[in-house]
């Protein structure tokens, strides 16, 4: 990356701050509850309606806010606002996408729909349905104890069929913040954005149509990048950043594939890589550098879905050189429409300069006297980059996300020199185990928090 590529993304779409300052107005009449609405949470309202005027969705949203404002409020009026509002950032999102993919000079496929059918709604989705209904009419400040009662017994329902355990993860998780979080009513400043992400998406994904099973089989050389790892109170998912080399020849493809696991919040740092240990083959790949050859794995988009028994381990392969050689002409795909959002942007680079730290002390990478703010918050504790060891560093592989209305590079991996000696680090070194000496004291001396906890759900089990 060049220091004229991140000039250009200095740059600010046309209609970015307009498109979330209508979303933001959207996000407080939600946190005051749309069964009461007031005149500044109906101008807002209002400004959704006018927002959409022209797509297909006009009608939908604007009988929506007819309703709302005269206080009927139904689930296809929710499932309309729903929908305006992820698509007012989806717009966003494409917005910025397209500005990063003219800087990078990247090439992106355009969006095929894959196959859909109607389908009737499960009773777990139902409930899923009515939930969110509630949640919406009582408002992020009216939430209690009663009605996140109500939120377990719906996730208990979802869990027990696979079409609908992706809502019930999604369920599980905003229950267990709102949970920590009650009283909302006496937060001084309620994460509205976030919370109203999470339930525009559990509202979209409770509608009554299913994706085909059917999807493009690919099969190639996985060369990995860098892993994203994110992990929550309730759960952990590993996201793997890619290069394929299709078989065959062709232009090389940017793709992600994820596996992920439930946990407890008691399972933190490096123990959370023992959770996903039915994945063997990928965590040797991430702890020793490895390339990967994968047979006949679906495809969807950019997204690689994974399977054990069609993956080999290959050859190592240097995930800096993959990137120095592999990347540039590297092609993407385009996002999913429900995935599209600001903050799902994620590209992966390779930048090489030294960071610096500015006045206020936000580290930055200096490219070609242009800077780059590191998000070194964004580190996790499974593995050893640190933000001392990212100030260090000569090179760092990451992603280039927009957050805080601003660019931002997320380190994956970074080139540094330690004692005059050149090193790297990378999130998933310690897929199979910690290896830095002092680090693998600390977790032998805390226990196995995994291992207690099975041979704990064992015996329940055996009882």
């Amino acid at each position: 990356m060049r220091g004229t590529q991140v000039a250009h993304l200095r740059e600010v779409p046309v209609g970015l701050a307009d498109a979330l300052d209508v979303v933001a107005g959207f996000d407080d009449a939600l946190t005051n509850g749309l069964g009461r609405i007031g005149e500044r949470d109906k101008a807002a309202l209002t400004a959704v309606a006018d927002a959409v005027v022209g797509t297909p969705l006009a009608d939908a949203v604007a009988a929506a806010v007819g309703a709302v404002t005269a206080g009927s409020v139904t689930p296809e009026h929710l499932t309309a606002l729903a929908g305006a509002r992820s698509a007012l950032l989806g717009a966003a999102h494409d917005a910025l996408l397209g500005q990063c993919d003219a800087a990078l000079g990247r090439a992106r496929s355009p969006w095929t729909a894959p196959g859909t059918a109607p389908s009737d709604t499960p009773p777990a989705l139902a409930g899923a349905r009515a939930w969110w209904h509630e949640v919406a009419v009582t408002g992020w400040r009216g939430v209690d104890h009663e009605l996140l009662t109500a939120a377990a017994t719906v996730v208990e329902a979802a869990l027990t069929a696979p079409a609908s355990r992706r809502i019930a993860v999604l369920l599980d998780g905003l229950a267990a913040e709102l949970r920590a979080c009650v009283p909302v009513a006496t937060m001084a400043e309620v994460p509205a954005r976030r919370w109203g992400d999470l339930w525009a998406r559990g509202v979209l994904l409770t509608e009554g149509t299913q994706q085909s099973d059917e999807a493009p089989r690919v099969s190639g050389r996985l060369l990995p990048l860098g892993v994203d790892v994110h992990t929550h109170d309730t759960a952990v998912q590993v996201q793997l950043h890619a290069v394929l080399e299709p078989t065959g020849g062709g232009q090389p493809r940017l793709i992600r594939t994820a596996v992920a696991a439930a946990k407890v919040d008691t399972i933190v740092g490096p123990a959370v890589w023992r959770l996903l240990s039915a994945h063997p083959l990928l965590l040797t790949a991430l702890a020793e550098h490895r390339a990967l050859t994968v047979t006949d794995l679906p495809l969807r988009g950019g997204d690689l879905g994974w399977a054990d028994d069609r993956v080999r381990l290959d050859e190592p392969a240097d995930p800096f050189a993959t990137a120095r050689v592999l990347l540039p002409a590297a092609s993407a795909a385009a996002t999913a429409p429900l995935d599209r959002h600001p903050t799902a942007i994620a590209e992966p680079v390779l930048v090489e300069g030294s960071p610096v730290r500015d006045e206020d002390g936000t580290l930055a990478v200096d490219v070609d006297g242009e800077r780059v703010v590191l998000a070194v918050d964004r580190l996790p504790a499974t593995g050893p980059l640190t933000t001392d060891l990212v100030a260090t560093a000569s090179a760092c592989l990451g992603l280039l996300r927009w957050d805080d209305g601003r660019w931002q590079l997320q380190p994956l991996a970074v080139r540094a020199t330690v004692k005059r000696r050149v090193v790297q680090a990378h999130n998933g070194d310690w897929a199979c185990g910690v290896t830095d000496p002092k680090i693998a004291k600390e977790e032998a001396r805390a226990g196995d928090a995994v291992a207690v906890l099975r041979e704990r759900a064992g015996r329940l089990l055996r009882r």
